[in-house]
């Protein structure tokens, strides 16, 4: 029988936000291997367990660490924020193995991901087709990074931005802004939500035009509304189409 690693979403990080799944996991788990960030927020949950941790841009060093764990007959959780597959390490983890030729099984166990989280938060943006998009041009180039903004919105996505802005990165946000600008009007609702899921969250809408002024850093996700998105009641509604109303909307 083959020996198991898992590959573990664990939401925002606060345990009311994991599934059953990824509790049940974690806790038979021998070893449970994550980013410090993350391994951190959840040796407070599991003080009891074993627990190996890498910085940023030591994924890959990461994934061969757990892999050797796991060949040595060890149950190995590798863990990561929101879901595994999404932005996770899912990816990463399947190169890694076939590259080390390593007659693993991979089960991959999903949890909440950052846009689901904040659009609970924000009330129902994500009612209709939506894309995800990173800011961050470490892995992907920033010229893709503006096409992809740019397509989306003039597809009239709802336009989920991550990493959104960060200490060296304070343009990037603006630049998606005008791009967005193109094809929506300045008073499209938008939605940041700061450490969504977490006991620090704060949430608040504003409008495609005044963006470019928001309190945003890495910690926060930017929902922004499609041509058909309102707000009412202080919520972010974007329409599926079930009835007709009259949105009333207030900003």
């Amino acid at each position: 029988m083959k020996q198991v690693i898992y590959i573990v979403g664990f939401g925002p990080g606060e345990r009311a936000y994991m599934t059953q799944q990824a509790i049940s996991v974690i806790e038979q788990a021998d070893l449970v291997v994550g980013y410090t960030t993350y391994v951190k927020l959840l040796k407070e949950q599991f003080p009891e367990k074993e627990f190996y941790a890498t910085p940023m841009r030591k994924e890959v060093d990461r994934c061969r660490a757990a892999v050797e764990e796991a060949l040595q007959g060890k149950t190995v959780a590798m863990v990561s924020s929101g879901d595994s597959g999404i932005y996770g390490m899912a990816g990463v983890m399947l190169e890694v193995i076939e590259e080390m030729h390593a007659d693993l099984e991979v089960i991959a166990v999903p949890g909440v991901t950052a846009a689901s989280a904040a659009a609970a938060v924000l009330g129902a943006p994500l009612m209709h087709d939506f894309a995800v998009i990173s800011l961050s041009d470490c892995m992907t180039s920033l010229e893709l990074i503006y096409r992809r903004v740019s397509c989306a919105a003039e597809a009239d996505f709802v336009i989920c931005l991550y990493n959104p802005k960060s200490r060296s990165r304070t343009e990037y946000l603006e630049q998606a802004a005008q791009l967005i600008l193109k094809h929506r009007a300045e008073k499209t609702p938008v939605g940041i939500v700061r450490n969504a899921g977490r006991s620090d969250q704060k949430a608040w809408i504003t409008t495609l035009g005044q963006l470019k002024d928001e309190p945003v850093d890495m910690f926060c996700v930017v929902l922004i509304g499609n041509s058909q998105t309102y707000v009412k009641n202080g919520k972010m509604i974007t329409p599926r189409g079930y009835c007709v109303t009259d949105s009333g909307a207030d900003v």
